[in-house]
């Protein structure tokens, strides 16, 4: 459960516009492709940028942009190490990791469905091949 969401005393997101706002924003945050993958990614600890980047398979100005908006966002921290070459790190915060829980229960199904969803696909584009 959110902290302080549905709490007797909390106005239902329906009946108050300026909570739809909010909730949208948070979730174009934190349920785009990037934000969800980075976050798979630091669940299993911290990784430095080139890490992060070859891992996911991402354009390193993509890769910037997405960290500036999940550290924004607290979701992510971000460590520089002044050193040479310098050194910078990122991992999830408090607020990341539980982030991270529904994020790992969605790929596990998504992997657990690919087979169904590929079943389904397979079958729709049949269905409308054959009616073009």
């Amino acid at each position: 459960m959110i902290p302080g969401y549905m709490k007797e005393t909390a106005v239902h997101p329906a009946q108050d516009p300026s909570q739809c706002q909010r909730i949208k924003e948070v979730l174009a945050r934190v349920g785009d492709r990037w934000s969800v993958m980075i976050v798979i990614a630091l669940d299993g600890g911290t990784m430095r940028f080139n890490e992060l980047k070859r891992h996911l398979g991402i354009t390193q100005r993509m890769l910037s942009l997405t960290l500036k908006e999940l550290e924004r966002d607290g979701l992510i921290s971000r460590t520089y190490h002044p050193t040479i070459p310098p050194k910078v790190e990122y991992a999830l915060t408090p607020l990341g990791k539980s982030f991270s829980e529904p994020v790992r229960s969605m790929g596990k199904w998504a992997i657990d469905n690919l087979p169904n969803i590929d079943a389904c696909r397979q079958r729709y584009d049949a269905a409308t091949e054959t009616s073009d």
